[in-house]
């Protein structure tokens, strides 16, 4: 028997000890058992001050098995003893360990020897979050606990699909090697000059109105119309054929006659019109199109001339040749990702959405699109430019099992995107563009959930922000994983060491955590708010943990639980710079 209870004061035990601690090796995170009547509560030992000990209350041996909660707190007679060896992966462990129902995540350091791991389901189901500040074993706890997922003798996660977000291209190196005749592993770069590794490409037909408007960075609801616009007429302007003429003469002649009809100086319309066609024209309709009239013929160019009165004395003339090519029959549609088009037709169709929305006499609404047009020009004209070329049509469906299908035609369990060689700005996009085609594509699936996603996001609070994409587009597509992907089986992991810049929604949707040392009081205030179910005591040793320590906690774990996780083989790329080794060269003699 430890000792007497003195007191309870809310989840806390008081004991006052019997025993003599200078015997014991270490009393603290030790837990113990208070029996009485039948009950048997246990306990952790947080503190002990003055020869009492601190107690933390977490839950009840009830037939046998770990349940975890306190309803009604022991009495002062109990008998507290410190837990027996056998029962201790009982409350903190893996009992009956199953290679296909759990996963070993590392050891403890306060029990030698007792492995601590979690059911499958309950930590991979559920959207979870790795949080610690740089240098405190994130990147190496993720790479050690995926590699232990792929590390089972008798079972294989064939069907596993792990999409990650590598920040700094670091975990290349943990996972090349989990490659056999039933594992894969794929890998994308934003490296354009690594001809090693395939580099990644969306093609730009698979682009909808929410993917533009963050792609170039819209700030306003009010420019989506512009945008849909755009991709409406793309649907027309890269196309070829008869029908697809028509629609481009009926879309130019509209434009053209609200020009005609503006009420605009002569000279303004003249100057739009030559714009326009110079531009947008067919066989049927241009600068040089004829335009019969009794007794001659002239091009439709000479039909703008203005007479020494100032005027255009064939507006008649043009507008009623001009109204034949209208078909009030036609309805622009958005395009279904069913042709090839790419960047450049999207550009030439953005810049006549802005001259066929007429936007051209309102000059705010002109300026406020017109930004749109010259991000599409300049992404037109970047390096970016290359990730949104492919080299052949593909639907979204098959694009989604490429993305899945290793180099050898088996399915690839780990994909990995090295989206170091790309600003923060243009990295979030792909990110977000990624996870709605994943999103959606898992929606589609007519058996709900049968083909799991797992989207992990290194350096998360870069990505998982909270943006203005709400006001925007009415969702942001974290939140929206983390609030319904489960259902679906499309589970987000957040991997960071700045919490308090990651989305709130985001964050407090995640049910189990793996928190590493933490040191900035601003993350460890946000994460005292933020967790769900986090104690004092958890928050305390934050600040204490050694490296490739972590306190685990959530629906996974029965208890909070400290782990000292193993060093992956091979490890991240994720070591720290060696200035000295760096620095120094011997002296010659």
């Amino acid at each position: 028997m430890l000792g007497q209870i003195i007191g309870i004061v809310e989840n806390e035990v008081l004991l006052k000890l019997a025993i003599d601690i200078n015997k014991f090796e270490n009393l603290i995170n030790v837990h113990v058992i208070m029996e009485d009547n039948n009950r048997k509560l246990v306990g952790e030992i947080i503190d002990i001050e003055n020869n009492v000990a601190h107690i933390n209350l977490l839950g009840e041996i009830i037939d046998n098995k770990f349940v975890f909660g306190v309803i009604v707190k022991p009495s002062f007679s109990s008998v507290v003893k410190l837990i027996s060896k056998e029962k201790i992966p009982m409350i903190i462990g893996v009992e009956n360990y199953k290679e296909n129902i759990d996963i070993y995540l590392g050891t403890s350091p306060v029990y030698q020897g007792v492995k601590i791991g979690a059911n499958i389901n309950q930590f991979f189901s559920n959207h979870f979050a790795i949080l610690g500040s740089t240098g405190s074993g994130k990147s190496c706890g993720v790479a050690r606990i995926i590699q232990n997922v792929f590390d089972k003798k008798r079972f294989i996660p064939y069907r596993a699909s792990l999409f990650i977000f590598d920040a700094y291209g670091e975990y290349h190196n943990a996972f090349k090697n989990i490659v056999s005749n039933e594992i894969s592993f794929k890998a994308y770069t934003t490296n354009t000059h690594f001809s090693e590794t395939e580099v990644l490409r969306i093609p730009a037909w698979l682009l909808g109105v929410d993917d533009l408007a963050l792609l170039l960075n819209a700030t306003s609801s009010s420019q989506l119309p512009i945008i849909e616009k755009a991709l409406k007429l793309v649907n027309i302007f890269a196309r070829n054929g008869a029908d697809v003429v028509k629609h481009q003469n009926d879309i130019i002649a509209r434009s053209l006659l609200d020009i005609l009809a503006s009420g605009n100086p002569p000279a303004q319309i003249r100057d739009q019109i030559f714009s326009i066609l110079s531009f947008y024209n067919t066989p049927e309709l241009n600068l040089e199109t004829p335009i019969f009239q009794p007794g001659y013929t002239r091009p439709l160019k000479q039909c703008l001339l203005i007479d020494a009165s100032g005027k255009i004395r064939e507006m008649e003339l043009l507008t009623t040749f001009i109204e034949k090519f209208v078909q009030n029959d036609l309805e622009l549609k958005l395009p279904e990702g069913d042709f090839m088009y790419g960047l450049e037709d999207l550009e030439k169709a953005f810049e006549f959405a802005l001259i066929s929305e007429g936007i051209l006499n309102s000059e705010k609404v002109y300026n406020e699109s017109n930004v749109l047009k010259i991000r599409l020009h300049s992404l037109v004209n970047s390096d970016y430019k290359k990730y949104f070329e492919y080299d052949k049509f593909i639907t979204k469906e098959d694009y989604i099992r490429e993305l899945l299908t290793a180099p050898n035609g088996r399915k690839a369990q780990i994909i990995n995107f090295n989206i170091n060689y790309v600003d923060d700005r243009f990295a979030k996009t792909l990110t977000k563009i990624y996870s709605k085609l994943l999103f959606d594509y898992a929606k589609a699936l007519d058996r709900r959930a049968t083909l799991p996603f797992h989207i992990i996001l290194e350096e998360a609070h870069r990505y998982v922000q909270n943006d203005i994409d709400v006001e925007l587009l009415g969702y942001n597509i974290f939140e929206r994983i983390t609030k319904e992907g489960r259902k679906y089986g499309v589970l987000l992991g957040l991997i960071s060491q700045r919490p308090s810049e990651l989305s709130e929604t985001s964050l407090s949707q995640c049910n189990n955590f793996l928190i590493f040392k933490m040191l900035h009081p601003v993350d460890v205030e946000y994460i005292r708010k933020m967790v769900p179910n986090i104690t004092n005591e958890i928050i305390k040793r934050l600040r204490i943990l050694q490296p490739g320590n972590c306190i685990a906690f959530g629906s996974a774990f029965k208890v909070p639980v400290m782990i000292k996780l193993d060093m992956p083989n091979p490890a991240p790329a994720s070591s720290s710079c060696d200035v000295s080794g760096v620095w120094f060269v011997e002296k010659k003699q």
